[in-house]
């Protein structure tokens, strides 16, 4: 009875929670402050230091941030450790559970570009727009593709791997790919959901693409984001 007694002091967060059995309910008591849900998201592809994730997620503050991985890291969603020698830095990682979430993100992401005020103009993060290559993806259209194709955005890079309807995107060094795709992640959303032709990004400095270009061709038409609702 003690231990438990101590339990509820040591998280005083869960004054606020709803005390309710819905899953549901529990899944907002983990992840409903604001905030929690993008810090997960920013974590989907891999570990991350703390100045990575401020980069990221440009509006949030230091001090809102440790609390949201704090209460991450209390429930058990991710988990805080240190990189072996050389790099010998702080990182932060989505436990195995904490990677099962990644269906709610497809999902709610799916009903929320629905919505009549979403705005596909805003700024995208790096995860952000590999997780909707994950999420909206045409099936249909990209059935029968192969390919592999590896994108540096900075100093990230991300490999892309397109088996007939079905694709995997790693963050992982670049090795042989049959297409490199290099530029900011506005150019690489604007190629791919906003319409707008390669060679004209190419024209302009924002991207620039070496290998297949067919495959960079069609690779651009295999997203679409879903009608508006109503």
């Amino acid at each position: 009875m003690e231990s438990q007694k101590q339990t509820i002091i040591d998280q005083p967060a869960r004054r606020r929670w709803y005390e309710d059995a819905c899953g549901t309910a529990h899944g907002l008591d983990l992840v409903g402050e604001r905030w929690a849900l993008l810090v997960m998201r920013e974590l989907m592809f891999g570990p991350k230091r703390f100045g990575d994730l401020r980069r990221d997620l440009p509006g949030i503050s230091a001090n809102v941030l440790t609390q949201r991985l704090e209460g991450l890291e209390a429930a058990g969603i991710a988990i805080r450790r240190k990189l072996p020698p050389p790099a010998s830095v702080q990182v932060y990682e989505l436990t195995p559970w904490g990677l099962e979430s990644e269906p709610i993100f497809q999902t709610l992401g799916r009903w929320a570009v629905r919505s009549p005020g979403h705005d596909p103009t805003l700024p995208l993060s790096t995860a952000s727009l590999f997780l909707s290559f994950r999420t909206m993806i045409d099936r249909d259209r990209a059935r029968g593709l192969h390919g592999k194709i590896g994108f540096r955005i900075g100093d990230e890079s991300f490999v892309a791997t397109l088996e007939d309807g079905t694709i995997t995107v790693l963050r992982e060094p670049i090795g042989t790919v049959d297409l490199l795709v290099e530029g900011a992640v506005s150019a690489i959303g604007a190629a791919v959901y906003g319409g707008q032709p390669i060679a004209g990004l190419e024209a302009a400095g924002a991207l620039r693409m070496t290998g297949d270009r067919a495959l960079a061709e069609r690779f651009v038409t295999l997203f679409s984001l879903p009608e508006k609702a109503g």
